[in-house]
């Protein structure tokens, strides 16, 4: 389906509903990062935070997913099964170095990097698809890649790993968050939403927990609020958030949403300062808007090709 036909598949009226539920999804997936860091501060090693994530969302979808799409399930061929293990793997990889990054850099960064994943996608799609670039979505990139750039240096100057590793991190998850969401993309076709979702999830959590045993990281012996944010980071940014915005596409054109979901980082780094005090430097300030600003731009440019 083009863009356009999506488009026109769209309610004439849009009820006051949705844009409820696209807000809520957007505030959902902005206290991801918080949670994260809060569970750090619990003393909860990364690893455990990333394969609780999913493997509690899986957990929650799996009587769903049975009971209402047994047969899409039980039905899968191995052209689409393939395919969502290795999305499910570069998932994995995409949330362990994510909540990794925070041991190192501040929210604001962690997310604002993630967060460019549509860029890496659109060169993804031209490397491997062969997916030809508009102007916007070359403007975009350009502008999304220098953002990055001034992002990722640290604010003292420091070339050391140990100054630069929390921005690696979050940039190797935003790229393997790119892989994800063009493999994503093709499945998505060939399944329902609930079902490709559980599908990639357990994957994903399957792999993170192998991560898990094979670094001997424990799972039990945290406090009780550790564990219970890491229930809310599954059920709140995970299954809330990301379910929240996948309805919103019903109502409003996926640029629309793809644009209010810009709005994570800004509502990441309120919170953040509230929470932590983490105040960003002005450049970092700077090379935020700047990566917003290149990711919308890539966004809508996508929206015009695929009409």
């Amino acid at each position: 389906m083009t863009s356009r036909q999506a488009t026109a598949s769209l309610p004439a009226k849009i009820p006051l509903q949705a844009y409820l539920v696209i807000a809520i999804g957007v505030l959902a997936v902005s206290l991801a990062s918080v949670l994260i860091k809060l569970a750090q501060a619990e003393g909860i090693p990364s690893p455990v935070i990333a394969a609780s994530r999913l493997t509690i969302a899986a957990l929650v979808l799996t009587p769903i997913t049975f009971r209402r799409y047994r047969h899409e399930i039980s039905g899968l061929q191995r052209n689409q099964f393939v395919p969502a293990v290795v999305s499910g793997l570069f998932l994995a990889i995409h949330f362990a170095t994510w909540v990794k990054s925070f041991e190192y850099t501040s929210v604001l960064v962690g997310v604002v990097l993630v967060n460019t994943n549509p860029l890496w996608s659109a060169i993804l799609e031209v490397i491997f698809l062969r997916a030809r670039l508009g102007r916007w979505i070359i403007i975009g990139l350009v502008i999304g890649i220098i953002g990055s750039v001034i992002v990722a240096l640290p604010a003292n100057g420091s070339l050391q790993f140990e100054a630069n590793a929390g921005s690696i991190l979050a940039l190797i998850g935003a790229i393997a968050g790119a892989v994800y969401f063009v493999i994503g993309r093709s499945l998505q076709a060939r399944l329902s939403l609930i079902p490709y979702i559980w599908l990639v999830y357990s994957c994903a959590a399957i792999f993170l927990l192998i991560l898990v045993a094979i670094t001997g990281t424990p799972v039990l012996g945290y406090s009780v609020n550790g564990y219970v944010l890491l229930i809310a980071t599954a059920l709140i940014p995970q299954l809330i958030g990301h379910s929240s915005l996948n309805f919103a596409l019903r109502f409003f054109p996926a640029s629309y949403v793809g644009t209010a979901a810009q709005i994570e980082p800004v509502l990441s780094a309120i919170i953040a300062f509230l929470l932590f005090t983490e105040i960003p430097t002005s450049i970092q300030i700077i090379g935020s808007v700047i990566i917003l600003c290149g990711v919308i731009f890539a966004s809508m440019g996508q929206t015009q090709n695929s009409t």
